[in-house]
């Protein structure tokens, strides 16, 4: 029998952004019903903003989810790396 494969653990390596990086949204983010006060489908954060990651949490026991502020839209939303670019001060 045919198993998918699975992704690997981030956890098992260090995070890649740390409290206080510069970062930039790789795409836009949409509600997906957890965030508190939008719409259910309402852009959150659009490719191209920036914030700086404001906190490091896990999900799962497996990925890492970066608090990030996005100063101009005055929200604090959780990204996933691939989300995430570093953007240099």
């Amino acid at each position: 029998m045919n198993h998918p494969v699975q992704p690997p653990v981030e956890l098992w390596g260090p995070p890649l952004f740390e409290r206080g990086d510069r970062v930039r949204a790789r795409k836009n983010v949409r509600n997906d019903g957890t965030f508190p006060g939008a719409a259910m489908g309402e852009v959150l954060i659009a490719e191209g903003d920036w914030g700086y990651v404001h906190s490091v949490g896990t999900y799962l026991n497996r990925y890492y989810i970066y608090g990030v502020e996005f100063v101009k839209r005055g929200r604090v939303v959780g990204m996933r790396a691939h989300e995430l670019s570093r953007e240099d001060a």
